[in-house]
């Protein structure tokens, strides 16, 4: 059983359509769509279609966190926003592991210091998929396969 797990990994990791959305990619993308660039929206489009678009479950924290301190509104309240994304039949959360906590505190400065960008990061590299990603420190990390 543990052989066709990995197998069904493997499989799954070499979707030549996966891709893991940053935290701001994935409010855009939800919400203002003409803020991402024609490369980002063409990936997700692709994705969309195969059922493979990640979300890392540190941009649930992330998410909430802006919502609380008054820097991110949703026409609906952020409870039922997460809700309703958790719905979406294309969108699969990813959980932070011991793997990817461990990659993402194992960089050095030359990464991003944010700790949830860290792992969001980790997670892409974990699954061998890009990041859709606006953030210039990210995109600019050789470790990382980015869209922008």
């Amino acid at each position: 059983m543990g052989d066709e797990r990995n197998a069904q990994g493997k499989a799954r990791r070499e979707s030549e359509s996966l891709i893991v959305l940053d935290t701001h990619v994935l409010i855009w993308w939800l919400t203002t769509p003409v803020k991402l660039t024609a490369a980002a929206r063409k990936a997700i489009k692709q994705a969309v279609a195969e059922h493979v678009v990640v979300v890392s479950a540190i941009s649930i924290l992330e998410i909430t966190t802006a919502v609380r301190r008054q820097r991110l509104l949703f026409d609906v309240p952020v409870d039922q926003w997460l809700a309703d994304l958790r719905l979406l039949p294309e969108l699969r959360l990813e959980s932070v592991t011991a793997d990817i906590a461990q990659l993402a505190g194992s960089w050095g400065d030359e990464m991003h210091g944010d700790p949830a960008d860290r792992l969001i990061a980790a997670t892409a590299i974990s699954l061998g998929a890009p990041l859709i990603t606006a953030d210039a420190k990210l995109r600019a990390s050789p470790a990382l396969h980015t869209i922008w």
